[in-house]
């Protein structure tokens, strides 16, 4: 199927969320650890579909924040749930993100200083053979993040 530049597809990925227990806390996770732009927050309404979607307690108050990179603006979101209990990340983890990172040893580092839940290293073979380095590391509210980098590329 062939789409004209002027034609929207037909499905178009905008972003990710994670819920997260404290915002301030979560922010430097993703802005200064992975190096992701803050875009903006905000109060989400009291009638926010988010409320239903998320099947979130009514009672909740909720915050809202965006982030992103120069050239994938409005990527990843971050929903704040206050006043209400979070129950912990099933296992195994049900979602995660995974982001090319370029400062891969940077990012881990950050991750480690941070005191996250950083797993072991590995090795990353793609299906069409390019090779390289990836590492899974947890936000404070168990949050699956993975980035890799790769490193070779088949000949």
């Amino acid at each position: 199927m062939t789409q004209s530049n002027d034609e929207k597809p037909p499905v178009r990925f905008q972003r990710a969320n994670y819920i997260v227990s404290d915002l301030d806390r979560a922010l430097p996770v993703y802005t200064e650890v992975l190096g992701l732009d803050l875009v903006f927050v905000k109060e989400s309404a009291e009638d926010s579909y988010s409320y239903e979607v998320f099947q979130i307690d009514r009672a909740a108050k909720m915050r809202f924040a965006v982030l992103g990179t120069p050239s994938q603006p409005n990527c990843m979101a971050l929903t704040e749930l206050k006043g209400t209990e979070l129950k912990e990340t099933p296992l195994p983890s049900r979602s995660a993100i995974v982001l090319e990172c370029t400062d891969f040893d940077g990012v881990m580092e950050r991750a480690k200083a941070a005191g996250l839940t950083v797993f072991e290293e590995g090795s990353l073979v793609t299906k069409d053979g390019r090779k390289g380095r990836e590492l899974g590391f947890l936000d404070h509210d168990g949050n699956l993040i993975v980035i890799y980098l790769i490193l070779e590329h088949p000949e």
